[in-house]
């Protein structure tokens, strides 16, 4: 049944409709209206105050995206049925269902050994029961089990509908023009050989700009230096905060958080259902009232973090293309150590060393290709005249090492 009514206005492509009664309900369904409560971009509005948009703008954006890909590939003679379209709808509209608060910060602390996708793919089991299995064709379309493998790379490969829907929308909110790409014209050239997606080689500028909007906007949102420092101090803020509940000290939080602070949870519980519940209750607002009341917490290391977090005191990061040595990361700690007054054990809740690895496009993924007039195809690094298409496709690495300021 067709929703005329049900439309949502969005500030990137206008009006969306929603196709079908089913999918309406599992918009409306709690599960789904939690995204509200979860920020796309987690903490990078610490750089880009614009950049408050949430899981759920995406999603309807992804949703409106996949509803033009399935017409465009429709009008090139490809049979797609309506089950298999709103299969296809609602695997992409509950693709990130399974995002924690702040998205990948929470997959490091408070949940252990088991991936937000692997989470959404629990959420969609819990509402397949729900709805009487009418998500079985959206479930297999999700896990790359349905016959025509393209509805799949529709949902996730390195030219998706998420890929397309986020880069335009945080290039948006962000400000950051390098983002926008052409995704209208890039779907209408969307076509499917031999079950796979390709883009018609007409399409081939499109597709350069949005291989190097990519890289762009990682390097300049994404893995912006500032941005690294806000989440990586939260997923400090967590460790701390797991580690004292571990030792049975009392924590303010809310139900939900509780529950994953005070047990240590894995992908066993997720299975077995006991945590899928707590979980589609934990949201931004829990982690920030938590952390604005542990500000003023007795534990000296909790306190510190929590109160940097909240008056955007960052830690400083240096970033560098090679490792740092043993030496250079030693001689920070003992000035932490030093400065702090605290034990050397506890020096990692202020150090942070890690490297981040920008791959704009990846050879060893399911590739994009092109097709040409007389039926060829070619992965788009061989098609392309473009050096950067090259360069692109091999992985840039950088190193980063993060602290409070230290004195002089």
């Amino acid at each position: 049944m067709v929703n005329k009514k049900k439309i949502f206005n969005d500030p990137i492509y206008g009006f969306i409709s929603i196709p079908d009664q089913l999918i309406l309900e599992i918009i409306d369904h709690p599960y789904f209206q939690r995204l509200r409560r979860i920020k796309q971009l987690g903490l990078t509005d610490f750089v880009y105050p614009g950049a408050l948009h949430t899981r759920f703008h995406h999603a309807l954006g992804c949703a409106f995206l996949m509803q033009k890909a399935i017409a465009s590939l429709r009008q090139k003679g490809h049979q797609i049925s309506p089950d298999e379209a709103n299969g296809a709808i609602l695997a992409i509209l509950l693709h990130d269902i399974g995002h924690g608060p702040f998205s990948h910060a929470l997959e490091h602390s408070l949940v252990q050994g088991i991936t937000h996708e692997e989470i959404s793919l629990h959420f969609m089991n819990s509402l397949n029961v729900i709805f009487g299995g009418r998500l079985d064709t959206a479930i297999k379309i999700f896990t790359n089990e349905h016959p025509k493998k393209f509805l799949h790379q529709l949902v996730s490969s390195q030219l998706d509908m998420d890929r397309l829907d986020y880069l335009a929308r945080d290039s948006f909110y962000s400000g950051v023009s390098e983002g926008v790409v052409s995704s209208e014209r890039i779907i209408d050239m969307l076509d499917v050989v031999d079950d796979h997606l390709v883009v018609q080689q007409k399409g081939i500028y499109s597709v350069e700009k949005f291989i190097v909007a990519r890289r762009l906007m990682y390097w300049q949102v994404y893995l912006h230096k500032t941005v690294i420092s806000a989440e990586f101090m939260l997923v400090k803020i967590l460790e701390r905060a797991v580690s004292l509940a571990a030792d049975k000290h009392e924590l303010f939080g809310s139900p939900a958080l509780n529950f994953f602070l005070y047990n240590q949870l894995d992908k066993e519980d997720f299975i077995s259902g006991r945590a899928i519940q707590e979980f589609a209750k934990l949201d931004d607002y829990d982690i920030m009232g938590a952390i604005k009341v542990w500000r003023n917490s007795p534990d000296r290391i909790l306190s510190f973090l929590c109160e940097a977090m909240v008056d955007r005191n960052l830690f400083k990061v240096k970033i560098s293309k090679e490792p740092f040595s043993t030496d250079q990361i030693n001689e920070v700690s003992e000035k932490i150590s030093s400065q702090f007054s605290i034990d050397q054990s506890l020096v990692h809740y202020f150090i942070i060393h890690e490297e981040v690895a920008n791959n704009a496009y990846n050879l060893d993924s399911a590739s994009i290709n092109l097709l040409y007039k007389d039926g060829r195809t070619r992965d788009i690094t061989e098609a392309s005249d473009n050096l950067n298409v090259h360069t692109l496709a091999s992985p840039v690495t950088k190193y980063f090492l993060c602290h409070p300021e230290l004195q002089t």
